[in-house]
């Protein structure tokens, strides 16, 4: 396995374990996503997984349905993702990473997907009473991504301004408060 899909492995079992962690009366809780409750952080995960294995597929991506059971979507674009990670074929084929150009599979989800999908572990986290911990590894990687395109996710949909982090911060709380939340 590749660096990128064992930290992939790391984030999104983390992610799965919140999934798993919260019962249905948690889906309307907010979150510390605007405007966004513990339903919608998974929906937009899902969404963004699919997006990106979209464009493994050259396929239009499917948005999340109503009604449709969002731990099962989970399992299932996870699954995806992780069966291409293993094909080195699809792991090194060139998408259209978007904005960020581009690259390989595998790049786009070791940079995008994995910090995506890290941030929103501790927004789901916050949303439903659990564990807020993220694996430190994947926290300095996440950083290593985003810090450089700083000016690039500061727009509508995307991350709010930063919080300048109290001093002596931890590098996960460093992390959260660049993508602006309050920790």
């Amino acid at each position: 396995m590749s660096d990128v899909s064992d930290r992939y492995s790391v984030v999104a079992d983390g992610f799965s374990r919140r999934v798993q962690g919260a019962d249905e009366a948690n889906w309307t809780r907010p979150s510390p996503c605007t405007d966004w409750a513990a339903a919608d952080v998974v929906d937009h995960v899902v969404n963004v997984h699919r997006m990106i294995l979209a464009s493994l597929t050259g396929e239009t991506p499917t948005q999340l349905e109503a009604g449709e059971d969002r731990r099962q979507a989970w399992s299932q674009a996870t699954g995806q993702v992780r069966a291409a990670l293993s094909d080195p074929e699809q792991a090194t084929r060139t998408v259209s990473g978007g904005p960020f150009g581009e690259q390989p599979f595998e790049s786009l989800v070791g940079r995008v997907l994995c910090a995506d999908t890290l941030i929103h572990t501790w927004d789901l986290a916050r949303a439903t009473g659990q564990n807020e911990q993220l694996d430190p590894s994947a926290v300095q990687a996440a950083m290593g991504f985003l810090g450089p395109i700083d000016e690039a996710i500061r727009r509508p949909g995307g991350f709010g301004a930063k919080i300048d982090p109290a001093p002596g911060a931890d590098a996960q709380t460093r992390l959260l408060n660049f993508a602006g939340r309050a920790t």
